[in-house]
């Protein structure tokens, strides 16, 4: 892999210098390295993470960025020890995290895309004050609201992992909302008309009719809130009982033994177990991403 690399930044710097002259060919020469380096300093801390998980504790705090070669390589002793330490089950803290992912991301796009409809069909004051209200809550600070949430859900019993979906659908409707409504405002009203002539109301027009032409948006948002949801720490960590639920992360941030000492490598190794699906699941659905995004950006 890194020689791979290496080939294209030489291949990028001897272009750039033979086609000086060229000013369209610099350019796309200058941009290569660029991009080359961006994509290397994001691919970084994965590659770190990823080579650390099979060394021995000792070892990834003195020699960080050594591959694990000889006396340093653990093998998946790492992996053991993170899904077997203490007295709390990694098996279930999986299970709660797919559980909250799973609700959390299908009433997200269940009831924002039905409000984002209703939004952009009926044009009256309140709609315009739920639409920008949504907008808004995309760049209010989590940080404003944490310390009265976590009371909030201990009052309205939504410290459990079947009950905190509520709070997810809070939080992502600003971004849900704002995409379903640039893309529904791209659908001919003439389609929904010849449905209600049809003798389709309102709920069977939206569940035949718009619902099925709004999959590349919901692809979209439902990719964007599975990584935010499934990646989350501080959410769960505030709002759950975290003496009965622990989702991935909060069990991660458990890995701790006696006088705080924490094993770096079962870390490490929980890290990279942690983060392979939602790699997988991206680089699958990234081009959906692509398409809903420039679907919903059609009117807006």
């Amino acid at each position: 892999m890194k020689y791979f690399i290496k080939n294209i930044v030489w291949d990028s710097v001897l272009s750039f210098f033979v086609n000086l002259k060229n000013p369209e060919k610099r350019t796309k020469a200058l941009l290569t390295i660029l991009l080359t380096i961006v994509c290397i300093l994001y691919v970084m801390p994965v590659v770190i993470v990823l080579i650390n998980s099979f060394k021995l504790n000792t070892f990834v705090k003195t020699d960080t960025f050594a591959l694990p070669t000889g006396e340093m390589y653990a093998g998946m002793g790492n992996f053991e020890t993170g899904m077997t330490f203490g007295n709390y089950p990694f098996w279930k803290s999986v299970l709660y995290s797919v559980t909250i992912t799973v609700l959390s991301t299908a009433a997200i796009l269940l009831f924002t895309s039905m409000a984002a409809w209703y939004i952009s069909r009926v044009d009256s004051l309140l709609c315009r004050v739920v639409y920008y209200g949504c907008v808004f809550s995309m760049v209010v600070p989590f940080q404003m609201v944490m310390f009265t949430l976590s009371k909030t859900a201990d009052t309205l019993r939504l410290n459990t992992p079947w009950t905190i979906p509520v709070i997810y659908v809070g939080f992502g409707a600003g971004l849900a909302v704002f995409m379903f409504v640039g893309f529904v405002k791209s659908i001919p009203l003439e389609i929904e008309e010849a449905a209600a002539i049809d003798g389709c109301g309102p709920v069977r027009t939206f569940f035949s009719v718009v619902l099925p032409m709004l999959k590349p948006t919901m692809i979209s948002v439902g990719i964007l809130e599975i990584m935010w949801v499934w990646n989350d720490y501080l959410l769960p960590y505030l709002s759950l009982d975290i003496t009965k639920y622990r989702t991935i992360p909060i069990h991660i941030q458990y890995l701790k033994g006696s006088y705080g000492t924490v094993d770096l490598g079962a870390m490490m190794a929980l890290i990279l177990m942690s983060i392979i699906p939602v790699i997988v699941f991206y680089l699958t659905c990234q081009k959906h991403i692509i398409k809903g995004v420039a679907a919903g950006a059609v009117k807006g």
